[in-house]
């Protein structure tokens, strides 16, 4: 029989600042403010000197979030996908 390469991709556990304001699409500025607020789930402590923050609590927090009224900003390519430049 013979053997087959799978690859196996695993979802992160935690984000780092960067990542986790990435994650959600705002600002490393916006997320501070929304932590230090107590608006958004504060990082976890990792290691001494390590902090991050938890994935699942990011995904909760993010569904979690009332549904806008307003249009996504003109700078956001929303609606830019197949137009001519």
């Amino acid at each position: 029989m013979k053997e087959q390469n799978a690859i196996i991709q695993l979802k992160p556990l935690y984000l780092a600042r960067q990542q986790a304001a990435s994650f959600l699409s705002i600002s490393e500025s916006m997320l501070d403010k929304l932590v230090a607020q107590g608006d958004a789930p504060r990082p976890r402590k990792i290691s001494n000197g390590r902090s991050g923050w938890l994935v699942e609590e990011l995904e909760a927090w993010g569904k979690g979030r009332p549904v806008s009224d307003l249009l996504p900003p003109a700078n956001s390519g929303h609606g830019r996908a197949g137009k001519p430049s």
